[in-house]
C-alpha cells in the first residue's frame, strides 16, 4: 500500500455531491466525508477543501424563495448560504475537534502577484497549525469579471497555491468515459489519462445534474491546469463509500489524471494560474526560437499587440493563426510594445528614450503552454 504520510491533498466537493441530488445539502453524508477527513488529518495529511453548496444553502435556508433570475439573486443565495455552509462544516468537524479556517477567493486574489502569495502563505499558515481550510469562491460580490468561473477551477489553482500533491475532483459520476454513459449504456470507463488531448476534451459530457455549475468539461480543464503544473488529480464518485481514504491510499478509483511535469517554480505556477491581461501575436520564427531552441521572446518577433497591460502583467502568446502556445510576463507594457514590434533589440532605448533589457519578455518569466 501507498504511504499515505506527508501528502497535501486538495478535495473538490461539487454541490450535486453535498446534496446527493436533493435540493438540500446532506447531513449524513457530509458526517460521512469529514469522517473520512479526519482520518487523513490524524495520520498527518494536510487536506484542504474547496466546497460548493453555497446557493443550495441559501436557497433551502430562505425556504426557496421566487427571486428574478439576475446575478444579484445569486449572489443575495450564495452570500445567506455561504454562512450556512461554512457552519455546517464547522460543527461536523468540531465532533472531532478540528479547527477549519473559511477562504473566500475570486480570480482578482490569483492574478495579482502580491495577493497570490497572501493566499498561499494564509493556506500553509493554517495547514502548519493543523486548521482545515475549507475554501469557495467569493460568490457574493463577484461578477463576471473577476469569477474564477467554476469550483473545478477554482479548486486546480487551489491546489497550485498549495503546492499540492494531488487534487481530488469528487462528483455524481464514476469518472471520464469514452462516450456519455447517460446515452451509451456500454460506455466504458477510461481508468488512467497519461495526457489531456482534444480527443479527451471532446468525449467529456456535461453535467448530470442542474444544481451545480460544473460538468465533466469544467472537470477535464481543471484537471488540464493541474497536471500541467505537476499535481495529479483524480476524477471520482464522491458518493462512494471511503473514497476520500481509498484515493489517497492509492487505489484506483475513477479516472487517474497523470502529473505531467515535476512541480512549476512558484513563479511559474503562479503565471499559468493567472488570467492574462492581453495578447502578444508572433511569426512562425519567434514561435519556433521559443519552442525549439529555448530562447526569450524578441520585440522582432511580435507581430501585434491585443489589449492593454502593464508591464508585469500575464499575457498569452500566440501565432497568426490563434494558436496560444505559451504565457509570459512582458518587460514592457502594450503601448511601448505596439512601438517597438517588429524592431531590432539595438533600437529600442531610440525607440522609447529608454529600455528594460533586449528582450519582450524572458524565458524565465514565460511557461509553455
Amino acid at each position: 500500500m501507498e504511504s499515505v504520510k506527508s501528502k497535501t491533498i486538495v478535495v473538490k466537493f461539487g454541490t450535486s455531491t453535498l446534496t446527493q441530488g436533493s435540493t438540500k445539502l446532506n447531513l449524513p453524508h457530509m458526517m460521512e466525508i469529514v469522517r473520512q477527513i479526519t482520518k487523513l488529518h490524524q495520520q498527518g495529511i494536510r487536506v484542504i477543501i474547496v466546497t460548493s453548496g453555497a446557493v443550495a444553502a441559501g436557497r433551502h435556508y430562505l425556504n426557496y424563495p421566487t427571486l428574478p433570475t439576475t446575478i444579484a439573486s445569486k449572489q443575495l443565495l450564495a452570500a445567506v448560504g455561504q454562512s450556512q455552509l461554512i457552519q455546517t462544516w464547522e460543527k461536523l468537524f468540531s465532533i472531532y475537534d478540528i479547527h477549519i479556517g473559511q477562504i473566500l477567493l475570486s480570480r482578482a486574489d490569483i492574478e495579482d502577484r502580491e495577493r497570490f502569495l497572501n493566499a498561499r502563505d494564509t493556506l500553509h499558515a493554517l495547514l502548519n497549525n493543523q486548521i482545515i481550510p475549507v475554501i469557495n469562491e467569493n460568490d457574493a460580490v463577484a461578477t463576471a469579471e473577476i469569477k474564477v468561473g467554476d469550483n473545478d477551477n477554482l479548486s486546480a489553482l487551489v491546489a497550485i497555491l498549495a503546492q499540492a500533491d494531488q487534487l481530488y475532483l469528487l462528483t455524481d459520476q464514476q469518472g471520464l468515459f469514452d462516450s456519455d454513459p447517460r446515452k451509451n449504456p456500454t460506455a466504458k470507463l477510461i481508468p488512467v489519462v497519461e495526457k489531456i488531448t482534444d480527443h479527451i476534451r471532446a468525449i467529456a459530457g456535461g453535467s448530470g445534474t442542474n444544481l451545480g455549475t460544473g460538468g465533466m468539461s469544467t472537470k477535464i480543464t481543471a484537471a488540464d491546469i493541474a497536471t500541467r503544473s505537476g499535481i495529479e488529480t483524480i476524477i471520482a464518485p464522491g458518493n462512494q463509500e471511503n473514497i476520500i481514504v481509498d484515493l489517497a491510499q492509492g487505489k484506483q478509483q475513477g479516472t487517474k489524471f497523470i502529473a505531467q511535469t515535476d512541480r512549476l517554480e512558484s513563479r511559474k505556477q503562479w503565471l499559468f494560474a493567472a488570467p492574462s491581461a492581453g495578447t502578444l501575436i508572433v511569426d512562425q520564427g519567434a514561435k519556433s526560437a521559443v519552442l525549439n531552441q529555448h530562447k526569450s521572446l524578441l520585440p522582432a518577433g511580435i507581430i501585434a499587440i491585443e489589449g492593454r497591460f502593464s508591464r508585469g502583467e500575464v499575457v498569452k502568446i500566440k501565432t497568426e493563426n490563434n494558436q496560444t502556445f505559451a504565457l509570459g510576463v512582458p518587460h514592457y507594457n502594450s503601448d511601448a510594445l505596439t512601438l517597438i514590434k517588429g524592431k531590432k533589440s539595438q533600437d529600442i532605448e531610440n525607440i522609447l528614450g529608454y529600455e528594460y533589457g533586449s528582450v519582450a519578455v524572458h524565458r524565465d518569466d514565460m511557461v509553455i503552454i
